[in-house]
C-alpha cells in the first residue's frame, strides 16, 4: 500500500492534539494515571477509526462523483458534439485564444476524445483526478493518529511501571514531547506545501497549545465545582 503523506500528517495533528487535550483535561481535574491511559487509549482508538471511516466515505464520494460528472461529459460528447465544441471554443477564446488559433485549438483538443473528456472536466468543471485511494487515505489517517496520539500517554504507562515518579512530573515530560511532536508534523506540512517549515511547526504547535490549555482549564474549572 502507498501512504498518503497529507492523510498522515493530518492523522498525526488531531491525534496528538485530541490524545493530549485528554491528558491535560484529566490532568486539571486532578485524577489518577490510570485514568489518563483509559480515556487516552480509548481516544485513540475510537476516534482514530472515526476519522478513518468519514476520509474512506469522503474519498469514495469524491471519486464516485468525478466518474459520474465523466460519465456524463462522455455522453454530452457523443449526442451534442457541436454543442461541447463551442463550450470548448468558449473556453479558449475567454484564455486569450482568437481566429485560426482558437480554432487550431479546438480541432486539436476534440480530435481525440479522452483529451477533450479530460479538458471539459477540468476546464468546465474544475474536477481533477488526483489517484488517491480511499484504503490508502484511511490508512494512513488512521496510522498517524495513532503512532502520533500516542506519544502523549508514553510518559504517563512509564509512571505506572516505574511507580516511583511523580504525576507531574509525567505531565511535563507529555508536554514536552507532545510539544516537540506538534513543531517536527508542522514542519513536516510545512514541506509537503511547500511553505516555511518552522512558521508552519509554530502555527500547529501554537493549535495544540492553545486545546491544551483550554482542556486543563476546563478540567480545573470542572474539578473546582464538583468539590
Amino acid at each position: 500500500m502507498k501512504w498518503v503523506f497529507d492523510d498522515f500528517i493530518y492523522g498525526s495533528i488531531d491525534g496528538a492534539v485530541t490524545t493530549f487535550a485528554i491528558v491535560a483535561g484529566v490532568m486539571g481535574a486532578g485524577l489518577s494515571p490510570g485514568i489518563i491511559l483509559i480515556l487516552g487509549f480509548a481516544n485513540l482508538f475510537a476516534d482514530g477509526f472515526s476519522m478513518a471511516v468519514a476520509n474512506f466515505q469522503a474519498s469514495k464520494a469524491r471519486i464516485e462523483y468525478i466518474e459520474m460528472k465523466r460519465k456524463q461529459e462522455e455522453w454530452e460528447i457523443d449526442n451534442l458534439e457541436e454543442q461541447e465544441k463551442d463550450e470548448i471554443r468558449d473556453i479558449y477564446r475567454k484564455k486569450g485564444f482568437k481566429d485560426e488559433l482558437l480554432e487550431e485549438v479546438v480541432r486539436t483538443i476534440t480530435s481525440r476524445r479522452k483529451v477533450w473528456v479530460d479538458t471539459m472536466m477540468k476546464e468546465e468543471l474544475g474536477l481533477m483526478e488526483d489517484g488517491k485511494r480511499p484504503l490508502a487515505n484511511s490508512i494512513s489517517t488512521f496510522a498517524g493518529f495513532n503512532l502520533v496520539g500516542l506519544i502523549p500517554l508514553i510518559p504517563f504507562m512509564l509512571f505506572l511501571l516505574i511507580g516511583n515518579a511523580a504525576q507531574h512530573d509525567a505531565f511535563v515530560c507529555s508536554a514536552v514531547l507532545v510539544a516537540f511532536a506538534f513543531f517536527i508534523v508542522g514542519a513536516i506540512k510545512g514541506k509537503i506545501v511547500k511553505k516555511s517549515k518552522i512558521m508552519s511547526g509554530l502555527f500547529t504547535l501554537m493549535i495544540g497549545g492553545v486545546a491544551a490549555i483550554a482542556a486543563y482549564v476546563i478540567g480545573y474549572g470542572l474539578n473546582f465545582l464538583m468539590q
